[in-house]
C-alpha cells in the first residue's frame, strides 16, 4: 500500500478517534518512511538510524495529542523527525553539512503570530456593530479607499473618515496589554 499524505493523515485520525488497528498501520507505514528519511541524511552513521527511528516514533506517540486535525501529518510528522536529527547532531558534536538545496526542509516560517493576531482582531472587530464592521473591513482590510467608501454608502468623505475614527477607537478599546479581552 502507498504511504500517501491522505491514507497517513486518515489513519492518524482514525488513531485518534480510538481505533488502535489503525494507529498500528500507521506506525508500521511511518517506520519505513522513517528509516529511509534517517538513512539519507545519515548515510556514514547507519548504526543510528534504529535508534532515531524509535526516538521519533516515541515522540510521535507521546504527542499525537497535540497534531492538529486541519494540517498535513507528513509535514507534522517529519518536523519531529527533523528535531531528532539535530538533536542527534547536537549530542554527537557533529554539524550536519548538505547543499543549500537539501537544507530547506530545515527552515519553516513561524506563522503563529500572524494567525493569533488575525484571529483577535476578526474577534474584536466582530463585536462592533455590522456597519461599524462593514466600515472597518472596507477601509482597513480590503483597502478600499475613503472616497470609495464614502461613494457606496452616498456618504461624504469627512463623514466617513469621522466615522472610521470612531470605529478605531471602539475597536482599540477592546485590545487590553496587547490581548483581546474575552
Amino acid at each position: 500500500m502507498e504511504a500517501t499524505e491522505a491514507n497517513l493523515k486518515a489513519l492518524m485520525i482514525a488513531a485518534l478517534d480510538g481505533d488502535s488497528a489503525a494507529y498500528r498501520v500507521l506506525l508500521e507505514m511511518l517506520q519505513t518512511r522513517l528509516q529511509l528519511f534517517f538513512q539519507r541524511r545519515l548515510s556514514r552513521e547507519l548504526d543510528a538510524v534504529d535508534d532515531l527511528v524509535q526516538e521519533t516514533m516515541l515522540a510521535i506517540h507521546t504527542r499525537r495529542g497535540t497534531y492538529d486535525r486541519s494540517l498535513m501529518f507528513t509535514a507534522w510528522s517529519f518536523a519531529i523527525a527533523r528535531y531528532k536529527l539535530v538533536d542527534h547532531f547536537r549530542r554527537n558534536g557533529r554539524k550536519p553539512t548538505m547543499s543549500l538545496d537539501e537544507a530547506g526542509f530545515l527552515f519553516v516560517n513561524d506563522e503563529s503570530a500572524s494567525v493569533d493576531a488575525r484571529h483577535d482582531i476578526d474577534r474584536a472587530i466582530g463585536r462592533l456593530p455590522a456597519a461599524t464592521q462593514a466600515l472597518i473591513r472596507d477601509i482597513k482590510l480590503r483597502e478600499l479607499s475613503i472616497s470609495e467608501v464614502a461613494k457606496a454608502r452616498g456618504a461624504s468623505e469627512a463623514a466617513v473618515r469621522v466615522a472610521l475614527h470612531r470605529a478605531m477607537k471602539k475597536l482599540g478599546s477592546q485590545f487590553k496589554g496587547n490581548r483581546v479581552e474575552k
